[in-house]
């Protein structure tokens, strides 16, 4: 198939996945994307690092559509989203993760619900299919809904058995001119989504949305060694400081509650750590009592014994409720200046 070209009626989208070392898993995620209902698409696949295993791979997709960056060391899934943005051709960005899969019509529902929204710089999400070997879920239970701040859908919880909420990297889809202004910030290793949505959140201009059905797949392995589960509570701290002017108290105790303390528990951190996680928790927030008992559980139940406690997932059969998306309005004002598309 010959590449694509941009159209008033059809705007080229550029999915970008960033890879190394899983040419199996990248495989379906790259076969996902070609078999898109959109009709305007280029696939670029930016291998972080030189993987020949994975550019062998890639040379067996005989689609013009699939285009090859490959980075000359190896500088983490952040930058390596950042290089796709920059050799983009699209004018929208959608990004797909190597061991994640788009149901078909993904962005073409995406696409529609963007034509629709008074954003200069729309930023769309949807539900996903959760898989693991143990279960399929359809995730988030709850939706984003307006005007929930981002970083208070993400991390607070309304009870000890209810989890916070998920925008999940292989949903997004937005503007590229967005993405150069703004990128991922290269280096984190982990919290990379989160960080992008709440930065870019704080921009007048800016909306989130999220489409109710589930359009991804993502898979979840049980036990499964990832960055994200890397129990370095000091970095998780330490991140989620450098962002208190942009998210609220009780998010700020929430994230400690949750994502700082089972960290803690889990390297067997000692009293003096325990010590130092809970005086952040009391003194630099907004401490109520559902996020200290979870700041209890934890910090000292582990984690195959939370999971134990918390059993219960939706079927994969569960109907989706059809809409036309969530658009967030802002209730504050802005960090960062307002951002205007002079396309529009």
């Amino acid at each position: 198939m010959a590449p694509a070209i941009s159209s008033p009626a059809y705007p080229l989208v550029s999915a970008v996945i960033p890879t190394r070392d899983r040419a199996d898993l990248l495989t379906s995620a790259v076969a996902s994307a070609l078999q898109q209902t959109w009709p305007n698409l280029e696939v670029v696949v930016v291998i972080d690092g030189q993987d020949p295993a994975t550019e062998a791979r890639l040379a067996g997709f005989a689609d013009r559509r699939v285009r090859v960056v490959t980075l000359s060391e190896n500088c983490g899934a952040a930058e390596a989203r950042n290089a796709g943005v920059r050799a983009a051709k699209g004018e929208w960005i959608a990004f797909l993760d190597d061991d994640d899969e788009w149901l078909p019509g993904k962005i073409a529902r995406q696409m529609g619900a963007a034509r629709t929204l008074p954003d200069w710089f729309p930023v769309i999400s949807s539900r996903v299919i959760a898989r693991s070997p143990s279960s399929t879920r359809i995730l988030p239970v709850k939706p984003y809904e307006a005007p929930q701040a981002i970083a208070d859908y993400l991390f607070c919880r309304s009870g000890l058995r209810k989890p916070g909420g998920v925008m999940q990297c292989s949903t997004l889809l937005a503007p590229r001119e967005l993405l150069l202004a703004i990128p991922f910030e290269s280096g984190l290793p982990m919290h990379q989504d989160w960080d992008w949505l709440i930065r870019v959140a704080s921009h007048q201009g800016v909306g989130l949305t999220m489409l109710r059905e589930p359009l991804s797949i993502w898979r979840v392995e049980d036990n499964r060694a990832t960055v994200g589960r890397t129990p370095d509570w000091q970095f998780s701290l330490a991140w989620i400081r450098s962002l208190r002017p942009l998210i609220s108290r009780r998010a700020y105790c929430w994230f400690i509650a949750v994502e700082c303390a089972w960290r803690v528990q889990a390297c067997h951190a000692g009293f003096f750590a325990r010590l130092l996680l809970l005086r952040a928790f009391l003194s630099e927030g907004r401490p109520e009592f559902r996020s200290l008992l979870s700041f209890l559980l934890f910090s000292f139940i582990p984690r195959r014994l939370r999971q134990s406690m918390r059993k219960g997932t939706l079927p994969l059969g569960t109907a989706p409720i059809s809409t036309h998306g969530l658009h967030l309005v802002y209730s504050r004002r802005p960090v960062y200046p307002v951002f205007r598309n002079s396309s529009r």
